[in-house]
């Protein structure tokens, strides 16, 4: 098959096919495994040979396949032969490259039948089986791309000009040959990627079965080293882990409070974030810098700087208190110290340099002498464990007094990380000065790097409310008086003034990095900023105590979006925002919502309307001389600006990303882009790289020129498809009948994030309907409705297939956004969509539904070049269309279990019901595990 680009797939990347194949762990372990075994490990790969499964994870595809089926067989001989039923059955009904054939219409029909003859509870039994094995899928595939990763890694030679597997090498060389070296390093150091980890409720995945996937991942990775008795133990604890993932049910008992979605971060950081960002790091120098890596100062920054609205994000989310804010800041600032001062310990211990080989400079001993001053205790210890190795008994004080800051004992604690750096370049200073660099430079550099980035705070917490709230609890303190002297305050007032204090109290205990930056959900105008900068006044009695705050305006609807500029014309007259400025060089945050603009005007208004946005605030940025950073409000579905993020970032507007990318990571996607230390720095290097490159002459030029070319084409697809997809939303009734044929109601019964679907309106209004349920629901109904409607009329309505075509070819922008969605359209399934449309009985709005849908895929097919979606995707389309089968498993039964509730849920019993919403809710999950980037 024809590879007709080779940047065709970048979401795997990593993926591609290396020179030599990962070894074949399967293939070696024959000779170990024993009869029984081998005669399923072939009927295994039997079964998945009728399916389009990468070569490369096929053998452990069909390891996973056989002992799924073993547990199966283990617990109920019955439950097995169904679960091959359905498997059988979903296969043959997958569509083949020409489409629906006669057996695969008779077998999705076969499969309905089997799965309605199903009660209920082994329905249920036989859905996390399923679900299960799309966690092991998801293993095969991580760990194929990190053998791919490390396998390509060893074929490049050092002496090449840029590492190809690392962006950031790649980006600086093509700034150093298009700017010159003075310009690139310039750009380099003002290199800033910031990732905000939210807690939107799409990770529908609960941290036990994280735990059982992290101990089978790694139980595979070990399996290619071993053999006999080894390698059969290593199967039973496989089988020990899958039964439990079995067994295991995939829905949480309760939702999760904020402060333990805190983890979600925390997990993050010990499993990754730490270790992983100074590799990011010490990998760039290592290939700029050559032998002198690790022996000179580093040219790298420490440009990774990580964000969360965990416990911060307030809008819509009564369970967000001011108190809980107090909480989870403390637990990353205990957390945050707790792991610096080991990390500051062990170096400390292993720092046996004597004074005779070393000896220390005068700044190391007045360092030293200073310690002494704040406690002769500690000191004492230290010098008894290391008598003539002063650098040691320095770094064992640091430790002690990093301890010291946790739980904040005067005498010696840190006032900030700044201050604990400084201590860490005394020392670092002193090793060189001794000729030690390589100690210098190495593990000081490296905990160097991580306070940089981690500071004492882990995060930097970021704050959102509804600018509805502000104006409303100014009014209320007019009324009443902000201490509540004409009246008692609304609890919502008084919890307003409460947060700023927080912020306060967190600020002086975290640093100010650690709490500074609010956001304003639908701002409307430079008003909405003002409220906050009076609110925060409003909260003290002393002006002293309050806090630091960069307003950072949050545009989402397609209206504010049109205005933003107007807006911040007005905004950065403020004094308060004057006075801010002045202080950060004239830095201004701004923030972009995707999913509301695409929810109001559809996905194709919104793209191109986010698009003119950005280039509108960056030429205003530039005519005031503001250091502008855009926020990037973008989810991991097609219908929240998803998609790979390296992609999105080069095809912004010139002046929209001057070496700085924000973006919110959320649901899923956290677990798929950090959980894995290898592919969380594939990750970073990516975006990082595409954010430095972004600001090449040539990059620049390309976006800028392709914009201007299609403006006209551009605007032609945005009125068409607006027109297209409004006049769905508008149809009489369609609210309704939206909750009708997706599972909104039980999406919202899913305990997998403290934040309720709705901001409090009813059920029939789709205004106040959060954008993350609208598209979590069309993508569990297979039709991901909100990645697509209109753009098929509006192609057609075009009627210039070449223009496309030559778009699609020229301007970034269209490529990123046509190949996103030929890539969600890949995971629809007319047939299941209609059984779920065919439960609101309005046969209009089905129709228009599948129409558009029908439209909308020729038309991207055409663009593309493509006979069905990703056929020239040789990587991600084998993965999608490999998934698919289990998939429809699922969402069949969804289906029917929906219809079941829908047609007699008024003649179930309240348990009966109770068990048809679990079985629901088990199958949402494996949806969304196997779809992936759904929310």
């Amino acid at each position: 098959m024809a590879d007709k680009q080779a940047q065709k797939d970048p979401s795997l990347a990593s993926a591609a096919a290396p020179a030599v194949a990962p070894a074949s762990t399967p293939e070696v372990e024959k000779s170990a495994l024993p009869a029984s075994a081998l005669v399923e490990e072939t009927a295994a790969k039997a079964t998945l040979s009728a399916v389009d499964v990468p070569e490369s994870i096929r053998g452990n595809m069909a390891l996973f396949l056989r002992l799924v089926r073993k547990v199966l067989e283990e617990s109920d001989p019955e439950m097995r032969a169904t679960f091959d039923v359905l498997l059988d059955d979903a296969i043959k009904a997958s569509y083949d490259e020409g489409g629906a054939t006669e057996e695969a219409t008779e077998a999705f029909a076969d499969l309905e039948r089997v799965i309605d003859g199903l009660d209920e509870a082994h329905a249920t039994m036989l859905m996390r089986a399923f679900v299960a094995y799309f966690h092991l899928a998801n293993i095969c595939e991580e760990n194929y791309r990190d053998e791919s990763l490390r396998l390509r890694e060893r074929t490049v030679p050092t002496t090449a000009e840029a590492d190809p597997i690392n962006d950031i090498t790649v980006a600086y060389r093509q700034l150093v040959d298009e700017c010159g070296r003075g310009k690139a390093m310039a750009l380099l150091n003002r290199l800033e990627f910031h990732p905000v980890f939210t807690a939107h409720p799409t990770e529908a995945r609960r941290k036990a079965v994280e735990g059982k996937i992290r101990r089978i991942s790694g139980l595979l990775q070990q399996r290619s080293e071993l053999g006999g008795i080894a390698l059969a133990e290593n199967e039973r604890q496989l089988l020990q882990e899958i039964d439990a993932l079995v067994r295991t049910s995939p829905i949480a008992h309760k939702k999760p409070t904020p402060v333990e979605e805190a983890d979600t971060v925390i997990d993050i950081f010990d499993r990754t974030l730490f270790q992983m960002v100074p590799e990011v790091y010490r990998r760039f120098d290592d290939w700029e810098l050559g032998e002198k890596a690790g022996i000179v100062p580093p040219v790298c920054p420490a440009f990774f700087h990580p964000g969360s609205w965990i416990g911060s994000d307030r809008d819509g989310n009564p369970n967000v208190t001011a108190k809980v804010s107090r909480q989870v800041a403390e637990k990353f600032r205990v957390h945050m110290l707790e792991t610096l001062a080991d990390a500051t310990h062990f170096i400390g211990r292993n720092l046996t340099l004597d004074v005779a080989s070393t000896p220390p400079s005068d700044q190391l001993v007045n360092l030293w002498n200073h310690q002494r001053e704040m406690s002769e205790a500690i000191t004492a210890r230290a010098i008894g464990i290391s008598a003539s190795e002063l650098h040691r008994a320095c770094m064992l004080v640091i430790a002690e007094r990093l301890r010291a800051t946790i739980v904040r004992t005067a005498d010696i604690m840190y006032s900030s990380a700044e201050e604990f750096i400084s201590d860490l370049r005394c020392v670092q200073l002193s090793l060189a000065k001794a000729g030690a660099a390589r100690t210098a430079y190495g593990p000081i550099q490296k905990l160097i790097w991580q306070a940089q980035t981690f500071g004492f705070h882990m995060v930097e917490m970021e704050f959102r409310q509804h600018s509805l709230v502000h104006s409303r609890a100014l009014a209320d303190i007019r009324e009443h008086g902000r201490w509540g002297e004409r009246g008692e305050l609304a609890p919502m007032t008084r919890e307003v003034l409460d947060t700023f204090r927080a912020i306060g109290q967190i600020q002086r205990k975290n640093g100010v990095a650690a709490a500074r930056r609010y956001i304003i959900s639908f701002t409307k105008s430079a008003q909405n900023v003002a409220d906050v900068y009076e609110l925060a006044h409003l909260a003290f009695a002393h002006e002293a105590d309050v806090p630091v705050l960069d307003v950072i305006p949050l545009f989402e609807q397609v209206e504010d979006l049109e205005n933003a500029v107007k807006t911040l014309d007005e905004m950065i007259k403020l004094p308060e925002v004057q006075r801010r400025m002045a202080q950060t060089g004239r830095r201004l945050e701004v923030m972009l919502g995707y999913s509301d603009s695409s929810k109001d005007a559809g996905p194709t208004s919104a793209t191109l309307v986010l698009h003119a946005t950005q280039a509108a605030i960056a030429q205003w940025a530039e005519e005031n001389n503001v250091d502008l950073i855009l926020m990037h409000g973008r989810g991991g579905a097609v219908g929240r600006g998803g998609g790979p993020a390296n992609r999105a970032v080069l095809s912004q507007p010139k002046g929209s990303v001057n070496c700085r990318f924000k973006l919110t990571e959320q649901g899923e996607v956290i677990f798929a882009r950090y959980g894995d230390p290898t592919l969380a720095r594939r990750h970073v290097e990516s975006v990082a790289g595409a954010t430095l490159l972004q600001s090449a002459p040539s990059i620049e030029w390309v976006n800028t020129e392709s914009t201007a070319k299609y403006a006209d084409m551009a605007a032609a697809l945005d009125k068409y498809s607006r027109e297209r997809y409004l006049d769905l939303l508008n149809t009489e009734g369609f609210a309704e009948w939206f909750s009708t044929v997706t599972p909104l109601t039980e999406i919202g019964l899913m305990p997998i994030g403290s934040r309720p679907a709705k901001r409090g309106l009813g059920a029939k209004s789709l205004d106040d309907l959060r954008t993350i349920p609208w598209i979590f629901s069309w993508s569990q109904a297979r039709i991901n409705l909100a990645a697509w409607y209109g753009l098929g009329t509006a192609c057609e309505r075009l009627g210039d297939l070449d223009k496309l075509r030559r778009a699609y070819a020229e301007w970034p922008l269209f490529t990123t956004f046509i190949d996103n969605i030929e890539m969600s359209i890949s995971k629809t399934d007319e047939r299941i969509g209609k059984l779920y449309l065919q439960m609101g009985g309005r046969e209009d709005l089905s129709s228009k539904v599948l129409d558009e849908m029908e439209l909308t895929r020729k038309w991207v097919l055409a663009i593309v070049g493509d006979e069905w979606p990703l056929q020239n995707r040789r990587v991600l389309g084998p993965v999608i269309r490999m998934r698919l089968p289990f998939v429809n498993v699922l969402s069949v039964t969804q289906a029917q279990a929906l219809k079941t509730l829908r047609t007699k849920g008024d003649k179930l019993t309240p348990e009966e019901r109770e068990r048809f919403i679990y079985l629901i809710l088990c199958t949402v999950s494996g949806v969304a595990a196997g779809l992936q980037n759904t929310g």
